[in-house]
């Protein structure tokens, strides 16, 4: 486990550089607004752009190994400022920021909570609040359909360029997501009706989700509502994590996922080739992490560290060893062959996934002025870790014992948390507690 956490912290490394016209993405993304900063590329060597996509789980490393969070601010706040007038906000700088990707805006949303939670740069918040009405109350109400669902139109692509339109569990499963976060900074900034009409908008999502999107026969979630049947894992994951799917639904599909996408390489992230001719074949940590999390928080944390063996294992076994792939092909090859990023920050998601659900270290309110240790250990013996905070650092160990499980946590002044041990709660303050519950 602590290599598979040192070689994403390492991987982010690579993709945390200067932004520089003379070696950026070649396809006209050289942008004079993001020349001379820090930035958050999504690969190291390839493609030198920083997406926001990426931004999505490399950001959540960033906040938990590095003072670089200005890197992950840098990009965010570029690509609001070339919002277009109808809300959409752009995935990259690549084509002079006209790529037209569907899900990334909502991963806008998403990364832009994140920052905010863990750097308590709520200034940044405030900024940009009306580019993230804009997104949600502007450009993805456009592309609602009468059902309630987003329904992708054609011309648009997404994080994989996959040729899937129409009502997409994936894309609606992260509105729920986006729609809850953003409910979440605007009660942090104190615009309550806001919250409430977002958390109400969430709700109704996921009502339409488990409606229309739900498939009895498999106990999973379709991949899409219209075209040939099949299931994917980024769709499932994210409505376990998003909380769309309630406890049996989100039982059945992580079961669903384990039966029928499970490799020796990580877990595919579709279940047939109906949509690419190696989605059963073809391995993404991207979509990896959002099952990693749903796992560890459903109670599944077993199978999520044997997911990570598999995944990050299989990477770490192979050339370059050190650093995590952009995707893992048929029979653990890299997917792309030689042009495969083999050092990419949106596959670092086993950081985050072990600091924050297995370790159990989360920031509640911006910059862990609140926070919560919920430990997942499945049966992972012990643990221990420090995660940065504007207040000071963090620090969780805990071990299990025949007593059950210790745990002892050090927080900074001026803080409070709830701490969570085989379901018993506990709520401190700052200073050093120390917990046995059987």
């Amino acid at each position: 486990m602590n290599q598979y956490w040192y070689g994403a912290a390492y991987t982010n490394e690579l993709v945390t550089d200067t932004f520089r016209a003379t070696d950026a993405e070649p396809r006209n993304a050289a942008s004079p607004t993001l020349e001379g900063k820090l930035v958050l590329h999504d690969g190291a060597k390839r493609d030198r752009d920083p997406y926001v996509g990426d931004v999505g789980v490399s950001g959540r490393t960033t906040y938990l190994t590095h003072d670089t969070a200005v890197a992950a601010r840098n990009v965010l706040a570029d690509l609001a400022d070339h919002q277009r007038a109808d809300g959409w906000i752009p995935p990259a700088s690549i084509n002079d920021y006209t790529l037209p990707l569907f899900d990334y805006p909502l991963w806008w949303v998403t990364s832009s909570w994140d920052y905010v939670l863990y750097t308590g740069d709520t200034a940044y918040g405030a900024q940009y609040y009306g580019a993230l009405t804009k997104t949600l109350d502007g450009w993805y109400p456009s592309v609602t359909d009468s059902r309630g669902l987003l329904s992708r139109p054609s011309g648009y692509g997404d994080y994989a360029f996959l040729p899937r339109d129409g009502e997409v569990t994936y894309y609606n499963a992260l509105y729920v997501q986006a729609l809850s976060d953003a409910a979440q900074l605007a009660k942090a900034l104190g615009r309550q009706a806001d919250a409430d009409r977002w958390q109400q908008r969430a709700q109704a999502v996921s009502t339409a989700i488990n409606t229309y999107l739900w498939d009895p026969a498999a106990g999973a979630y379709l991949d899409a509502a219209n075209g040939p049947v099949r299931h994917g894992q980024d769709g499932n994951s994210i409505a376990v994590v998003a909380g769309v799917a309630d406890q049996a639904r989100a039982q059945s599909a992580l079961d669903y996922l384990a039966t029928h996408t499970a490799l020796p390489y990580g877990n595919a992230f579709m279940d047939n080739d109906t949509l690419i001719g190696e989605g059963s074949k073809r391995v993404y940590a991207f979509t990896s992490y959002p099952e990693l999390q749903a796992r560890f928080r459903t109670g599944q944390a077993d199978s999520a560290i044997d997911q990570i063996k598999r995944t990050y294992g299989w990477m770490a076994g192979h050339d370059p060893g050190v650093t995590d792939w952009k995707g893992i092909g048929p029979d653990g090859s890299l997917y792309e062959g030689a042009y495969t990023s083999a050092a990419h920050g949106w596959s670092t998601g086993v950081l985050p996934a072990l600091t924050n659900d297995l370790l159990g270290v989360t920031p509640v309110t911006p910059g862990f002025a609140t926070w919560s240790v919920e430990p997942h250990p499945g049966s992972v013996a012990w643990a221990r870790g420090q995660v940065p905070t504007p207040h000071g650092p963090l620090t969780v160990s805990w071990r299990q014992t025949g007593r059950g499980l210790s745990l002892t946590v050090t927080a900074p002044k001026d803080t409070s948390g709830t701490v969570v041990v085989n379901g018993k709660r506990f709520t401190v303050r700052g200073g050093t507690h120390s917990f046995t519950v059987r």
